[in-house]
């Protein structure tokens, strides 16, 4: 993902509702709009940390830009912002949210606080399940005596205690505000490995 501020491109045929939108969320991330698909998809790239995308729109929908987005393997969230109301049709969608409109400002801070913070635990995730595969091989590969004189090894440790309690301050906040539903949701959408 992107910069320090984190980036929003806003999807949306309705120029009005398009700079609404931008004017709430611009005093805290970089905002860029696309007033159709193919501004979209021409705009989206790898500094794009957050898609709030529109479903209907004329030429390319909101549907296919998404599918464009995961195609191109994109590292980025999508928040479909929509008056279509949800179907079963979702089930096979690649969307991280839903929201239905009319939506307020709150909620558009929300749901990009809420991706935002699913995206740093994700990274978190990553590191830690990283170096504790690092440790798992040296555990077994050395001797105690060869890991208790290592430098490396004394590092990999700290490093590993530090990012289980940020992990966890990141877990119980994803739990706050009701968003224990949606860290079920994606705990339970991980492939599962065969071994």
């Amino acid at each position: 993902m992107g910069t320090d501020t984190p980036s929003v491109l806003i999807v949306e045929d309705e120029p009005d509702l398009a700079n609404l939108y931008a004017a709430w969320l611009e005093s805290e991330y970089d905002v860029e709009t696309a007033y159709d698909g193919d501004e979209a998809l021409a705009a989206i790239d790898e500094t794009i940390d957050v898609v709030l995308l529109d479903r209907r729109m004329p030429g390319l929908s909101g549907d296919t830009v998404l599918e464009t987005i995961r195609e191109r393997d994109l590292d980025c969230y999508v928040a479909m912002v929509t008056a279509v109301e949800p179907d079963f049709d979702i089930v096979g969608m690649g969307f991280d949210d839903y929201l239905v409109k009319p939506v307020s400002k709150d909620e558009l801070f929300r749901i990009v606080d809420q991706l935002l913070l699913r995206s740093s635990y994700d990274e978190q995730l990553r590191e830690f399940f990283a170096l504790a595969s690092k440790k798992a091989l040296l555990d077994a590969e050395k001797s105690e005596a060869e890991r208790e004189s290592s430098q490396e090894y004394a590092e990999l440790e700290d490093r590993l205690a530090a990012l289980r309690v940020q992990v966890t301050e990141t877990t119980t906040e994803l739990l706050e505000d009701g968003k224990y539903r949606q860290l079920c949701r994606d705990i339970g959408s991980e492939p599962v490995l065969e071994e």
